[in-house]
């Protein structure tokens, strides 16, 4: 199956960032702002993102190296793939206790904004807004390496190792299946299975197989026998590195209501009230060709 080579460079780039040496943020408050930055952008570029980011002139900054792309994709996708530049960059902004993930990006073309919360909900990252740019179209994966390395450093809490990897395989898995499935319904079918998980803590092997063939039936997702296995396999491991599943389904029903709130309010009605009209002048353009 294709795998969606730029997500995973996203994915990447926001893990890396996690080697500087930073000052620790261990009395940061909501508000409070840390920008990653991919190496290799040039100077102009930099510049751009701190832009697009609307990046706080005291705000600490974060490099995110290629090589911390390798360190943190290098099992899971071949090396040419991805590549030699670190360009996807981010700015990660604290909110209050549970106000859930929330996530934007610009320029990304490989990894969706729900497959981002996915993998960061798996790495413990909570209570959040996230940007994620690029000067051009990249895959994004520098992005997620470094927001990872931010999430330590604003908050002084140490994800472990494994769990970045994790959280950088299961991006790779996500965007495979959504090569197959599309991308929203994989991200949707990922998330599922963990508020699945949380609510059922499923003990053994057979357990998870039941529950992810169902949640897959559930959505209408066919699996091969090798998709389902490889899915079982990952979530055992994961199972046993001590995923705080209460943590990830709190985030996943703090993030639904935010959308859900913001969907109800007056903006998220006229923003719904111009999605419409939008349609509409595009149908309306279409019939005019034929009249």
């Amino acid at each position: 199956m294709k795998l969606t080579i730029k997500v995973i460079m996203v994915t990447l780039g926001l893990l890396l960032f996690l080697t500087a040496p930073l000052k620790s943020f261990a009395d940061a408050a909501p508000g409070d702002v840390i920008i990653t930055l991919g190496q290799d952008l040039t100077s102009s570029q930099k510049q751009q993102v701190l832009n697009d980011l609307d990046a706080p002139s005291n705000a600490q900054t974060v490099t995110v190296t290629n090589q911390e792309e390798h360190e943190y994709l290098g099992d899971f996708i071949p090396k040419a793939t991805i590549g030699s530049r670190a360009i996807s960059s981010s700015s990660i902004t604290l909110g209050s206790k549970d106000s859930g993930l929330s996530v934007s990006t610009q320029n990304i073309n490989g990894i969706t904004d729900d497959m981002y919360i996915n993998a960061l909900m798996t790495a413990g990252v909570k209570d959040a807004k996230i940007q994620i740019t690029a000067p051009f179209e990249v895959s994004g994966t520098a992005a997620l390496t470094g927001i990872m390395k931010a999430y330590e450093v604003q908050t002084d809490q140490k994800i472990p190792e494994e769990v970045k990897k994790a959280a950088n395989e299961e991006m790779v898995q996500t965007s495979e299946l959504g090569e197959k499935i599309g991308k929203e319904k994989a991200a949707q079918f990922m998330a599922t299975i963990k508020e699945e998980i949380a609510k059922e803590n499923p003990q053994t092997k057979d357990d998870l197989r039941t529950l992810i063939q169902r949640v897959a039936d559930d959505l209408g997702i066919k699996l091969t026998d090798s998709e389902l296995n490889t899915l079982v396999d990952f979530f055992n491991r994961l199972k046993d590195m001590n995923i705080d599943w209460n943590q990830v389904k709190n985030q996943l029903s703090a993030t639904k209501e935010k959308v859900t709130t913001f969907l109800q309010s007056e903006e998220g009605q006229s923003f719904l009230d111009k999605l419409k009209q939008f349609f509409v002048d595009i149908i309306n353009a279409i019939k005019s060709l034929f009249s």
